[in-house]
C-alpha cells in the first residue's frame, strides 16, 4: 500500500495512526517533498472511480485564494491534472493507494475494510 500524506495535516495524522495501530504495512510518500506528477494523479484518479474534484483540497489555502471553486466547472479534466500536479497542496490528502482501490481523504468506516 502507498499512503501519501502531508505530516502537519490531521487528517494525515489520523489516518497514519490508525494504520500504524492496526499493523497495516504502507509506504509513506510525502505530497508537498514529492508531489504526484500528472500520469500519477491521473492513475489515482481512474482507479478511485471517483470525480476528479474529490482529489482537490477544497479547504486549503491555495484552493480559496485561487478562487478554484469558480474555475475548476470550466476546465478540462487535463487542466485539472496539471494543476493538482504543480502544487501538493492543492491534493486532498491523505490518499491511500491499495492494490485494488484508492481512498482520497481519511474515514475509518473505508479504513476499516482493509483489515
Amino acid at each position: 500500500m502507498l499512503f501519501i500524506y502531508y505530516p502537519k495535516c490531521s487528517t494525515s495524522q489520523k489516518a497514519r495512526k490508525f494504520l500504524l495501530a492496526h499493523h497495516i504495512e504502507f509506504e509513506e510518500r510525502h505530497i508537498v517533498d514529492n508531489k504526484l506528477n500528472r500520469q500519477e494523479l491521473e492513475h489515482l484518479y481512474r482507479k478511485s472511480g471517483l470525480p476528479l474534484k474529490k482529489f482537490f483540497n477544497t479547504s486549503g489555502k491555495i484552493y480559496k485564494e485561487n478562487h478554484l471553486k469558480d474555475k475548476l466547472p470550466i476546465m478540462s479534466e487535463e487542466q485539472q491534472l496539471e494543476l493538482l500536479a504543480s502544487n501538493g497542496m492543492l491534493v486532498k490528502r491523505p490518499i491511500l493507494e491499495t492494490e485494488d482501490k484508492v481512498f482520497v481523504g481519511f474515514k475509518e468506516s473505508d479504513y476499516l475494510t482493509l483489515l
